[in-house]
């Protein structure tokens, strides 16, 4: 789906200036543990599946929305794994910036058989957790938060968070 309607809405008065924008994305695994990962377009590397929610749009349902769209398969959001404000903006090809707090689902497969399935990825997979593409440090990070039994992961630098440092 690309840029959702209502950020080329804010974009066409605000340019290219930073937005704080939110942000979920999914670990989905199927029953043999495997993890689906979409190859983006827009870089061409490899990562777990995420979006921007709709507004009004609940995390969990974005979360299947997205995974949907991107790649034909079904899920059903299982936990939320973390919550974090990216450190950095990021820039896209056309000047704009953005900054994202994430919400990070667990999500397990339920139906479809992964493929491209929007101009976003130009290719889609399940990959064992033991034998993952390169991924950049946030994909990595929330498949072994994913992994991990505890509690949702929030920054331990922050005081008084309470969460876990986990992997």
């Amino acid at each position: 789906m690309g840029t959702p309607d209502f950020i080329s809405r804010i974009r066409a008065s605000a340019g290219t200036q930073l937005l704080f924008l939110p942000g979920v994305s999914a670990v989905v695994f199927d029953d043999d543990g495997r993890v689906l990962l979409g190859r983006r377009a827009d870089t061409g590397g490899w990562s777990i599946i995420g979006g921007i929610p709709e507004p009004g749009e609940q995390p969990a349902a974005t979360a299947i929305r997205e995974v949907y769209e991107e790649t034909a398969v079904r899920c059903v959001a299982e936990r939320v794994v973390l919550v974090q404000a990216m450190p950095r903006p990021v820039t896209y090809p056309n000047g704009d910036r953005c900054q994202f707090m994430d919400i990070c689902l667990r999500c397990r497969a339920v139906g479809g058989d992964a493929r491209v399935n929007d101009e976003e990825s130009i290719d889609v997979g399940w990959f064992s957790v033991d034998a993952l593409p390169e991924l950049e440090d946030f994909a990595v990070f929330r498949i072994k938060q994913a992994l991990a039994d505890g509690p949702t992961w929030f920054d331990p630098s922050v005081p008084g968070a309470g969460g876990h440092a986990g992997a």
